[in-house]
């Protein structure tokens, strides 16, 4: 914390706090996220090292910017770009929303930078108003990363209960742990509704409330989720107090179901396709948000085209400002990312790029990927993510010495198990610990943050 002073808190969280901050040689205000004690906490250390590595992953203009991760006195401190301007806090100054032409601005930029998310494998499971940064020029970024995950497969098992219920999706809500990205594009959805009108569009005061709430407007659960009501609500521990325990109920909303156009009936057709697309109650019927990026609400009048012109100046003009990010080196995203290779060149390292053809794998191994100790500060060019390959490994080779592995040869014979008719065979030669042409570290160097 030597090159920064910290000017408040802005945030409390379970896992820490965010204070707001100047950089001392720049002068420039950024966000610091401390979290609590990680030695001390394995669920906190966890939490940190796989925000840390999503982080690293996600470079994109509409999510909010990583700029260095250190650690001191058993902490991690990650420090973001600094907004002071939320989506909610428009929403609270201007009374009944905040129009249909400046949301789908907002609503677009959200659909990039969680197009970008999922396309890494990553959801983040807590869209709302008050996790969408907006600067002064309408850039929008999306941030809070803490319930984030990767995404290894369609039928991942995962934690139910994250987002913010008025935001939860159907799966959420009945306990379904195998989901996906589409809760994102639920929460999409009510985030755009939200927006345009300035009222939460399921305002549940609890998670049961909360289904009622969706079924009266959008009709029945779908067959999967009714299966999960039928079985005496087991998405619903201890949390009945409000309602019946049965699920007639539920089944009986669907005689009042009200359409999304008698809701909303100035909207365009296009804007209602869109929402109504974001809130399909069978997750597997939603749209990708690539889909979504594609869909005649931005594109039918141009507006993604035109709009995209002049939201890059914006940012251009924004990061030339912000000292800090504009003399940060650009870094790509794995998914662009060549790798490196090395052979074996008459006794010496060579390095040579190859053209990436095999695939990732995203699952999160926390402990292989991540181990960090001590607090040096590390620029962004310095750190790097190592990503495993299914199909393609590097290679290591070095200079060997020509004498056989007579060691391992005599151990075997000692314990009976090298037959009679092979005691003068030689094994492959190994590296001499004679020769430093080839040294292996035992374990990552622990000031370094991967």
């Amino acid at each position: 914390m030597d090159k920064y002073e910290n000017i408040e808190v802005v945030g409390e969280g379970s896992y820490g706090i965010v204070m707001k901050c100047r950089h001392r040689d720049t002068g420039q205000i950024v966000a610091i996220k401390k979290f609590l004690e990680t030695e001390e906490d394995v669920h906190v250390r966890k939490m940190a090292y796989r925000e840390i590595r999503m982080l690293k992953k996600l470079q994109h203009d509409n999510l909010v910017k990583m700029i260095e991760v250190f650690r001191r006195r058993k902490r991690f401190y990650l420090v973001f770009e600094y907004l002071d301007h939320t989506v909610l806090d428009e929403l609270e100054a201007a009374s009944g929303g905040l129009g249909p032409q400046v949301s789908r601005r907002h609503i677009f930029q959200v659909v990039r930078g969680l197009n970008f998310c999922h396309t890494n494998h990553i959801m983040h499971r807590d869209v709302k108003p008050e996790n969408i940064l907006v600067s002064p020029n309408g850039v929008i970024k999306l941030c809070d990363f803490g319930f984030a995950r990767f995404v290894s497969g369609p039928n991942e098992s995962c934690t139910d209960y994250v987002a913010t219920r008025w935001y939860r999706a159907p799966e959420l809500l009945v306990g379904d742990s195998r989901y996906g990205r589409s809760v994102d594009v639920w929460a999409l959805g009510c985030l755009y509704a939200e927006m345009v009108t300035g009222d939460p569009l399921f305002p549940g005061e609890s998670d049961v409330d909360q289904l009622f709430q969706i079924t009266k407007v959008l009709g029945s659960l779908c067959s999967k989720h009714l299966g999960m009501i039928n079985r005496g609500f087991s998405g619903f521990p201890n949390r009945l107090s409000r309602r019946s325990s049965t699920s007639d109920d539920l089944h009986s909303s669907v005689n009042t179901v009200r359409s999304l156009r008698s809701i909303f009936p100035k909207w365009s057709p296009l804007a209602i396709d869109f929402l109504s697309n974001c809130l399909r109650m069978d997750p597997d019927t939603r749209p990708s948000c690539a889909n979504l990026q594609q869909h005649q609400f931005f594109n039918h009048d141009g507006f993604a085209d035109k709009f995209l012109i002049e939201l890059e100046k914006y940012i251009n003009k924004e990061n030339g400002k912000n000292l800090l990010i504009s003399r940060r080196p650009e870094r790509k995203t794995y998914t662009e990312e060549t790798p490196r290779i090395c052979y074996a060149s008459a006794g010496r390292w060579r390095m040579q790029l190859i053209k990436e053809t095999g695939s990732f794998s995203t699952k999160p191994d926390v402990e292989d990927v991540l181990e960090i100790q001590n607090a040096q500060i590390l620029p962004q060019s310095e750190i790097v993510i190592p990503t495993r390959r299914k199909n393609q490994r590097e290679s290591l080779y070095a200079t060997i010495s020509g004498t056989p592995n007579t060691t391992y040869i005599r151990r075997l014979d000692i314990k009976g198990s090298l037959p009679m008719d092979t005691k003068n065979f030689s094994l492959p030669a190994l590296p001499s610990k004679e020769k430093n042409h080839f040294k292996r570290e035992s374990k990552r160097h622990k000031d370094k943050l991967y």
